[in-house]
């Protein structure tokens, strides 16, 4: 996989330095209180697994997996759940955790369908944020690292299924995905 690469963006231990950080604010934002953890399938599997990890919170993990329609690689903002929770999240904390947020549209979506089932509360974390490709405001408590509006692969994040299980964030070569 090492010659399909162009270039590393975020090191694994730069993602599991800032995961800490996150954790350390999760913990004191959430003092006193139960999350229910949110995982949005399937990217933010390896965030997820880091981050829960790190946090002192009691919490409870569930998983979502939704689709949302539009041409190739941009989102349209139409979402369809492919997955549910198994949990319901009335009265609940509920935090999202994502791998990358691009548009802010399904996230956006996510957010407010949660809220509409009765959470007490919504927050993001997500490892990624593209600011530059937001389209709509969606307000994001834990963000791990803002990077440029480039696709990218690895923790988590794949070009056509492969690439997830690298360490780190990084781009391909345009080779990769040109042929």
């Amino acid at each position: 996989m090492g010659d399909d690469l162009q270039e590393i963006l975020v090191t694994a231990e730069q993602l599991d330095q800032r995961l800490s950080e996150m954790a350390a604010q999760i913990d004191a934002d959430y003092q006193g209180k139960e999350i229910l953890m949110v995982g949005v399938l399937r990217g933010a599997v390896m965030v997820m697994a880091d981050l829960s990890r790190k946090l002192h919170t009691p919490l409870e993990m569930d998983w979502m997996a939704v689709s949302s329609y539009g041409s190739g690689t941009k989102s349209s903002g139409v979402v369809r759940i492919l997955k549910d929770l198994d949990h319901d999240v009335n009265g609940r904390d509920v935090l999202i955790v994502e791998d990358i947020i691009d548009s802010g549209l399904t996230l956006a979506w996510l957010k407010t369908n949660l809220e509409s089932r009765g959470a007490k509360s919504v927050k993001i974390a997500t490892a990624l944020r593209k600011p530059e490709a937001m389209k709509v405001d969606v307000e994001v408590s834990y963000v791990g690292f803002d990077i440029p509006d480039e696709f990218v692969v690895g923790y988590g994040l794949d070009y056509a299924e492969k690439y997830r299980n690298l360490p780190f964030v990084g781009t391909l070569k345009p080779s990769v995905y040109s042929h």
